[in-house]
């Protein structure tokens, strides 16, 4: 009887140090695995901060973190569309905006939108008097197109009737001028430039 216990015994003790040698195991695969997935997303996050930023560059004031009151002239900016600058404290909802939409919205939409550019939004700003009604819808098209390619994530257009091209794309301190709108083009200056800005963590 003892030796059928003391063998019952060694084989509990068997067991059990095979089940801690395959608990190791595991945990072993699993911090590698985390260790992989943590890697991964700084290798991510690192390249693209390193990818270098499309478009020319707009030199931005000292002072362009500066609230300015609702309802005041917000400019003038250094670039027409602007890139940043003074802006009011409040933003507009990312999507892809038509002429009808502006009455709707309060005055000096660029106070607001410049605000966007503050927190890395990238604005797509058209004229569709440039390509007619026609080219119009197709660019319009190729603008949604553009922002769902994102999700919709800090990318928007907006009319804007001062250009003399039909699409002018920003970001903070960036411009990027479509003689002919360039869809290629308008993803890679999104990809390089969204979140390069003042305030990337703000929504």
């Amino acid at each position: 009887m003892n030796k059928d216990k003391a063998k019952s015994k060694a084989s509990k003790r068997q067991l059990i140090r095979e089940r801690q040698r395959k608990q190791k195991v595991i945990s072993r695969y699993i911090w590698a695995g985390v260790g992989i997935a943590v890697l991964g997303i700084i290798g991510v996050l690192i390249w693209q901060t390193a990818r270098p930023a499309v478009g020319e560059e707009v030199p931005i004031p000292i002072s362009s973190s500066d609230h300015i009151p609702e309802n005041t002239q917000p400019g003038p900016y250094p670039s027409d569309p602007p890139a940043g600058g003074v802006h009011f404290a409040g933003t507009l909802p990312a999507k892809l905006y038509i002429e009808e939409d502006l009455a709707a919205l309060p005055q000096y939409q660029e106070g607001y939108l410049v605000h966007n550019l503050e927190h890395g939004y990238v604005i797509f700003w058209y004229n569709c008097d440039v390509v007619g009604e026609a080219g119009c819808e197709q660019l319009k098209d190729q603008l949604q197109d553009v922002i769902d390619a994102f999700n919709g994530f800090k990318v928007m257009a907006f009319p804007w009737k001062s250009l003399d091209v039909p699409v002018a794309a920003t970001s903070w301190g960036r411009l990027q001028r479509f003689e002919s709108f360039d869809p290629d083009l308008a993803r890679r200056f999104v990809r390089n430039n969204r979140n390069k800005a003042p305030e990337p963590n703000a929504p």
